[in-house]
């Protein structure tokens, strides 16, 4: 019997790459309500906001929501989103998920490979498990530093990063991971925990409709599709929990029954994962305002497509030795009427937001007043009272 046979790639202009994938991931102009229903809206439509713990003008989760929604502060995605609405897991690396995906992950303990949740289990007694979950289950929602104290435990080592020394702590990591918790709240306290029962009241116990790895895998990457945008075939970190999908018959399965689509971008031997009927869906054109990018936002995921679709280079270098980075520590894009024109690196002291440097694109003209604007805005949402930034470029 033959082998079934794919239907043959489009090859997308570039022009209509670049102009689908900005309105699609919602940096055209705002296409959410104002405050906490458009936080909401945008997780639901984004799908994954990855999350990263440094908070040098805003987290990344931050920096994501207030380039697409008006009308919040820094802190609001978490304050607006927990408890109910939201839950955290592994996707594209540990992302913010709409409290939908739960019953999703409550089916199987999704783990990153370097997660090492077998290495826990042997270092943790399961009693200390058993009590963490009975005294969240009777009286959270409590953070790590609220739960009784249990004792030491051997902590894990990565290449010199330490995992956590506490057994309360890492039974709470054992706990989410295994969905029997979750994380209901952010703050100066740390992440706060419940049990999903009373965190995720709508969706705790709902059905999923499938059985089996296959199923979550199917559901899986039409999420992280939705997510790209455009999900290049080759292997990177925008695959993540997903790795074993990308080499797996299903992509190629799911483009033969038309539930994704497959294209080619000119001169180019990838080939890209698109959302069924997306060249039918609407394009906004983008708008005047310049938007300041989180390094980890869902645009910049594919720093090879960003490259061909953008003409820049982007490389987060906020985990290399000073002497090997070409830029700088915590450096934030800058998106302009659809194009990536420049980067900042920029900090808030003393309830002003200083940007210590800014590099224009070679070849564009940086908008001087869309970027006070996006600057002032910004502050603005930091809860800062000026901004100074240098007028020259640098670096």
């Amino acid at each position: 019997m033959p082998k079934p046979t794919s239907p043959s790639p489009v090859t997308l202009p570039l022009d209509e790459a670049r102009a689908f994938l900005v309105s699609h991931l919602g940096l055209a102009t705002p296409a959410y309500p104002p405050g906490a229903e458009g936080v909401r809206s945008l997780l639901l439509h984004l799908r994954h906001i990855q999350l990263d713990p440094l908070d040098v003008i805003g987290t990344n989760a931050d920096l994501v929501a207030l380039a697409r929604v008006d009308g919040i502060s820094k802190g609001d995605v978490y304050r607006h989103l927990y408890p109910g609405h939201a839950f955290e897991h592994w996707a594209k690396e540990r992302c913010i998920l709409p409290a939908s995906a739960f019953p999703h992950y409550r089916e199987r303990s999704l783990e990153t490979p370097w997660w090492h949740l077998a290495t826990r289990l042997e270092r943790l007694p399961e009693k200390v498990l058993g009590a963490v979950l009975e005294e969240l289950e009777a009286h959270g929602p409590l953070t790590a530093s609220e739960l009784t104290d249990h004792g030491a435990v051997q902590p894990l080592d990565w290449s010199g990063w330490k995992g956590t020394g506490k057994a309360t702590s890492m039974a709470l990591e054992v706990l989410w991971t295994r969905c029997q918790i979750v994380v209901c709240g952010r703050g100066p306290g740390g992440k706060r925990y419940d049990v999903p029962h009373r965190a995720l009241p709508d969706v705790a116990r709902a059905s999923v409709g499938y059985t089996g790895d296959e199923g979550f895998a199917r559901w899986g990457l039409g999420e992280r599709v939705e997510a790209a945008g455009l999900l290049s075939r080759v292997a990177g970190p925008h695959w993540s929990t997903l790795s074993p999908v990308r080499t797996s018959p299903l992509p190629d399965t799911l483009v033969r029954e038309g539930v994704l689509e497959e294209i080619a971008l000119p001169d180019s031997p990838r080939r890209y994962l698109a959302p069924r009927g997306f060249r039918s869906r609407p394009v906004t054109p983008p708008d005047e305002r310049m938007r300041i990018l989180g390094p980890l936002d869902p645009l910049l995921w594919d720093r090879a497509l960003v490259k061909q679709l953008f003409g820049f280079e982007y490389t987060w270098e906020v985990y290399k030795p000073e002497e090997q980075r070409r830029w700088g520590w915590y450096v934030c894009p800058l998106l302009h009427r659809g194009q990536l024109v420049g980067r900042l690196e920029a900090r808030i002291q003393d309830g002003v937001l200083r940007v210590e440097k800014l590099w224009r694109e070679k070849g564009v003209k940086l908008d001087d007043a869309a970027l006070d604007e996006a600057l002032t805005r910004h502050a603005r949402a930091c809860g800062a009272v000026k901004v100074r930034r240098p007028r020259a470029r640098v670096g």
